[in-house]
Order: C-alpha cells, then structure tokens, then sequence
C-alpha cells in the first residue's frame, strides 16, 4: 500500500513534514509505520476520522466516536539514546496546554496523569475524568506517538460514563467537529516546543516544571499499583512529583523521601 498518497491536510506544521488524513483507518499507529517505512520524514503526522482497531496502553482498546482526532506522530532520532526523556510526559504536557488553548475556560482544570493519560475536571464535576490517551512506541530510534482527544462527543457508554469526558462536556458547550483539526494544529506546535524549539524560553529545559504545576493528584494522598499489569504490589504514599527520567515519585506512607516508580498505574477508579 503507497501510504504517501493519502489526501493532505492544510495545516500548518512546524516540523516542517506532511498531516495526512483519512477517514477510517485500522489505527493510525498502524499507518503511521507503513509511512515510516516508506522513508516518510520526521514529523510526519496521519489523523483519521475513526479507527476500527484503535488500543491504548496495555493493549486495551481506545474506541472513539467520529468529531473526535486520533492521530499518530512520527518522531525519527536516529538511535534510542537520542529520544528525549520522558517523552510520554511532555506530550501529556503539550495536549494538556494545547487543550487550554482552544478552551481557555478549562485553564486550570486540565491535569497530566501518570504515565499517559490527560484528565478533565469540569466545574460541575466531583473529580476528574479521562479526555485523552497517549501511547508511544519505539523501534531503535523511530518513534511512533499516538494520541487520542475526546473532542465533541456527547454521550459515552453508561461503562464510561464516570471514567470519561470530552472537552465538550467539561466546557459545557458544544463544539464543532472542525475544531479537531485546529486542536490538532495547536498541539503540533505546542509538541514542537516542547521537543525542539530551540528556545528554552518557549519549552524544553523547565519541562518537569511545568508539568508538575498540572500533574494530577501532586500533593495528595495516591494508591500506586507497581509493576505490570496484574500486580498485587501495591504502594500508598503522597504523589511528590516527577524525576528527571520520567519516573513517578512518591513518598511512601510511613517513609520520608519519594521513591522513583518507572512502571505501574495509579488507581483511579
């Protein structure tokens, strides 16, 4: 399959590379390593309407209505010891800011959960919901970040409804189906800056900064499930924050000094 006849969005992207688009696709991390195998350049993005087979972390499934963007993010660095630390993070970060951006209202209620997921809290809401996914996968020095934004949806399952929100319903408005491609232009440049703009001023350096001002539960008291999924390890402690890899500290409960974590999952719900 010639991936690289796709039809092109006309959006503007700062790494200077092509945003394919299509309307139903099995996944786009699926085509995004068709493009990559195909020579496409660095930066290349490919979007979709709807994915048949979309999976988050762990393998679970990512379903998503159409007026929601699933996207794929190529990243090519050469070799594995190029690829910026805690890259899942600061594409957290990028969404959470770009997320802001189109919603200025939610500034303040957008939070970065450990390791992948962006989370909403709508005013009217008790606590926070998921709104985005993010799922990163290597192979030597590609890489391959796919995300998915809740953007307009209205309804979820009656499963969902307490775990899930979109932006529309955490700004409490309707928003166009169209507004995803301009969500995903911003988070294209709001990725740029926080990977390569050469700026420190604009990204980059104060990344554990920023993202500790929105990473959710910081300060407070977390359930911490270590290790793969399954696991019986279970750790309770205050959230303390990020370390410079990426790891999740926490200070356990009877402990004084934060402890790094490189696996495992908070529990939420």
């Amino acid at each position: 399959m010639v991936y690289i006849s796709m039809r092109q969005l006309a959006i503007l992207n700062p790494f200077d590379a092509p945003v394919y688009h299509e309307e139903t696709v099995s996944s786009t991390m699926d085509v995004s390593r068709g493009l990559a195998a195909e020579g496409a350049p660095h930066g290349t993005v490919i979007a979709a309407d709807f994915q048949e087979a979309g999976r988050g972390r762990r393998e679970r499934p990512w379903n998503m209505e159409r007026g929601n963007i699933p996207f794929t993010v190529l990243l090519r660095y050469g070799n594995i010891e190029a690829i910026p630390p805690a890259l899942t993070l600061r594409t957290g970060l990028a969404v959470a800011l770009a997320i802001e951006e189109l919603v200025p209202g939610l500034a303040g209620a957008v939070t970065v959960k450990w390791p992948n997921d962006i989370m909403i809290r709508a005013a009217l809401d008790t606590g926070a919901k998921k709104a985005a996914g993010i799922l990163a996968e290597a192979a030597g020095g590609t890489v391959h970040i796919g995300i998915g934004i809740n953007v307009a949806q209205r309804e979820f399952p009656l499963s969902l409804r307490d775990k899930a929100t979109s932006i529309s319903l955490a700004a409490g408005r309707r928003i166009a189906p169209e507004a995803r491609f301009t969500l995903l232009e911003t988070v294209l440049s709001r990725l740029y800056r926080e990977l390569e703009a050469p700026d420190e001023k604009a990204g980059g350096a104060d990344w554990r900064g920023r993202l500790e001002e929105r990473l959710y539960k910081k300060g407070e008291q977390v359930c911490f499930i270590e290790g793969a999924a399954g696991s019986d390890r279970i750790v309770e402690g205050r959230l303390a924050g990020i370390g410079s890899g990426g790891e999740l500290l926490i200070t356990p409960q009877g402990e004084t000094r934060a402890r790094p974590f490189v696996t495992g999952e908070l529990r939420v719900y």
